[in-house]
């Protein structure tokens, strides 16, 4: 994910502001606010502008994965080309749904907020879509998820790259 995150910042900050490339980084599914940190620190980009940044980047697609993943991805079905794909995406995030077994909103909020591969924001709006989880208590689950993953990324990314 670092190696991405850094082929994603160092193209797309040729072209934009160090701060325009956090934000839309944060946007990015697999990359994240994780992904916004790393390349924040490694642009030099201050801590109290990266947070925001990322945070607001990674918390912007998610209302609208929980309003509307389920009517794309029933129409993706009807076409054989994105079928298959569309049952991936679906398995993979049902796949994840063990993490949802201490109840939904502590499930979800932690599923987003422990930066391991294959959780965040996108995994877990699908999951909440798919597990037809209340919209209020997900986005609220989702918010709080992407500021405790931002905590423990930006002590990460500027803690350990400043003492290098």
């Amino acid at each position: 994910m670092e190696k991405l995150a850094i082929l994603f910042g160092s193209t797309l900050g040729k072209y934009i502001s160090a701060q325009a490339t956090v934000f839309i980084i944060s946007m990015i599914p697999i990359l994240e606010c994780r992904g916004g940190l790393v390349v924040s620190a490694l642009l030099q980009v201050p801590i109290k502008q990266a947070v925001p940044l990322c945070v607001l980047g990674n918390i912007l697609p998610i209302p609208f994965i929980l309003l509307f993943i389920r009517r794309i991805f029933k129409w993706l079905k009807k076409f054989n080309k994105t079928r298959h794909l569309v049952e991936k995406l679906e398995n993979r995030a049902m796949s994840k749904s063990d993490a949802m077994d201490k109840g939904e909103f502590l499930g979800l909020m932690f599923f987003v907020g422990i930066p391991l591969p294959g959780t965040g924001a996108w995994t877990g709006s699908l999951l909440a879509a798919l597990l037809d989880i209340d919209f209020k208590k997900a986005i609220i689950a989702c918010f709080i998820g992407i500021l405790m993953a931002t905590v423990i990324v930006a002590s990460l990314s500027y803690g350990l790259l400043a003492a290098l």
